[in-house]
């Protein structure tokens, strides 16, 4: 039976066990969009701590697909030197690295409610809120060019050496408006029924996969439930599974919410709210999943692998308290685990 400390083998990568440090922008990069020390403390810390795999911030595949001006970017080769140095890092704690690709699409220069240096731009021209910039609707050509984008910083990161992409389709950032009825009302072949608004998604996913090297992983990232009626539900993720496996998806992240202002329920909100979302994709589309959302504690983490509601888990608040939960997760669990050599008089 697979428990929180076991191994996981996707294509040719095997992570040490399922822990997973989840991105979470630090709102900390240069204005050019460069990695800093910061990002090298926050994700190397993490990595001597023990995650089988350490994810960055949802980082920008153009520039005007950034959530904020602090925001990491991949849209030019220069932005490769200091990811690369913290990759190396990690290598030698032998913890791979994942880039989370993204685009804010409507959402962009949030703190500015969409406006920001450059135009927002979105599968129709909706603002996020009544308060907010309206985008652009993207056109045809314009769609094209950012699936380009798209392929162009996965090679970016191959360059930097990651070991996993996860593409970011969630949060109500540009791939999921055009998946949620909410915020994508085109009335071209990118609009209307589930499959042509998940057309511009499976796009994506081909182009990052034909750069991608077969052997390396490629997560998702999705929000299983747009929490408004009318809106995306884990069903629709759960009967578009099999068409992202085919495309060569080979985990589904699932978190939820986003596309409009409007929190979860409160009675809903609790410990692993969303494990139930990975489960039912997990089950129903027979793909890998990770659960996040206030994922805690180590029998927690533990009992939603153990039980099969998913393959992994990925901590996000939990990590930012203890860097080395993976390490005091390991000795609630009885698990005997591998320290970092320099810490070894701490073990005990």
């Amino acid at each position: 039976m697979a428990h929180l400390f076991s191994p996981l083998t996707i294509r040719e990568l095997t992570l040490a066990n399922r822990i997973v440090l989840s991105p979470m922008c630090m709102y900390s990069a240069n204005p050019d969009g460069k990695a800093t020390d910061w990002h090298f403390a926050h994700l190397t810390s993490r990595a001597v701590g023990r995650c089988a795999l350490v994810f960055t911030e949802a980082t920008a595949v153009e520039s005007r697909g950034r959530i904020s001006e602090a925001d990491l970017g991949l849209y030019n080769d220069e932005q490769i030197v200091p990811l690369a140095r913290i990759i190396q890092f990690c290598h030698e704690q032998k913890v791979p690295v994942g880039m989370q690709l993204a685009h804010a699409g409507r959402k962009a220069w949030s703190g500015q409610k969409g406006s920001g240096p450059e135009q927002a731009v979105a599968p129709s021209a909706i603002p996020f809120a009544e308060d907010w910039k309206s985008p652009k609707a993207l056109t045809l050509s314009e769609i094209d060019n950012v699936i380009a984008e798209w392929a162009a910083a996965a090679k970016r990161a191959l360059t930097a050496g990651f070991d996993v992409i996860e593409i970011h389709a969630a949060h109500g950032y540009l791939l999921h408006e055009f998946l949620s009825p909410i915020s994508n009302q085109r009335s071209d072949e990118y609009g209307g029924s589930l499959a042509n608004r998940a057309k511009m998604l499976l796009r994506v996913v081909d182009a990052v996969r034909k750069v991608w090297p077969p052997e390396k992983p490629l997560f998702l990232r999705v929000s299983a439930h747009d929490w408004v009626e009318g809106g995306l539900t884990v069903s629709d993720f759960a009967a578009l599974a099999p068409a992202l496996s085919e495309h060569g998806v080979d985990a589904v992240d699932c978190s939820s919410g986003g596309v409009i202002p409007i929190p979860p329920p409160s009675d809903l909100m609790g410990p692993g709210y969303q494990t139930a979302f990975s489960e039912q994709i997990r089950n129903q589309g027979k793909i890998k999943t990770m659960a996040v959302g206030l994922i805690t504690e180590p029998h927690q983490a533990d009992h939603i692998i153990r039980t099969g509601q998913a393959d992994l888990v990925a901590l996000a608040r939990a990590m930012l308290r203890d860097p080395y939960w993976p390490l005091k997760a390991a000795k609630a669990l009885n698990q005997n685990i591998e320290w970092p050599r320099q810490y070894e008089r701490g073990k005990q």
